[in-house]
């Protein structure tokens, strides 16, 4: 794993080797977690590490994703920003929001982008479902949406048939910080499981996204490795 001083893996007891889901306990800067994920897809390439899940939150910030309009940063004192490789417009990142880096072959699961994203929908709606919330798609919109109000955003980049970057879950963020942009280029609501009285810390979180990743993806979760 790239950048050992941002994660310091601590193997745990595994079910299968196929794929490795890891866990930053602390938020891990954006840079450093892109130069890890880099650093992570080669070796997954190069046949030295397993597909890989990484499981994190970061610091307050602004990403700016390929299609991102410089109108929709409202505010743009408020909060670091950062430009960055993966699809979509302007999203927020921070505290009690859960990330997944979701770093698979696609060239082994369909070489289908669009169906790829379809089942990380699934996934989120399988998430949030086990957590007493019904959510939904949107027709021509990509992420899940309770009602009105967007709850999880996806992100992806694809290079060489590997996936970069992934999906956010807003578990109980400071959804003023949605305010400082156009979230993904919607003026829609932006909501999270705490604003909707869904109070669930975020291993609970975490044991939920498991569960609902083996059930859409019908893959053996594999081991749940602690990055420091």
């Amino acid at each position: 794993m790239a950048n050992p001083a941002i994660l310091s893996v601590e193997p745990q007891a595994s079910a299968s080797a196929e794929i490795e889901w890891l866990l930053s306990p602390a938020p891990v800067p954006y840079e450093a977690a892109i130069k890890t994920m880099e650093g992570r897809v080669a070796a997954i390439v190069a046949g030295r590490a397993p597909e890989t899940v990484w499981l994190l939150e970061h610091p307050p910030l602004y990403t700016a994703g390929t299609s991102a309009a410089p109108e929709e940063l409202l505010e743009p004192s408020r909060l670091p920003v950062f430009r960055t490789g993966r699809g979509g417009r302007f999203t927020y990142h921070g505290p009690r929001q859960r990330v997944a880096y979701v770093m698979l072959d696609l060239g082994r699961r369909g070489r289908d982008v669009r169906a790829f994203v379809h089942r990380l929908e699934d996934w989120l709606i399988a998430t949030v479902a086990r957590l007493g919330v019904e959510g939904e798609r949107h027709e021509g919109q990509i992420g899940v949406f309770v009602g009105e109000a967007k709850i999880a955003s996806i992100g992806i980049r694809v290079r060489h048939w590997m996936s970069f970057h992934g999906v956010s879950l807003n578990v109980d963020p400071d959804l003023a910080h949605f305010s400082g942009i156009v979230p993904c280029g919607l003026k829609a609501p932006v909501t999270s499981l705490a604003a909707l009285g869904i109070h669930a810390d975020m291993e609970r979180v975490d044991t939920t996204l498991h569960d609902s990743f083996d059930e859409v993806f019908g893959t053996t979760a594999i081991s749940a490795n602690s990055c420091r």
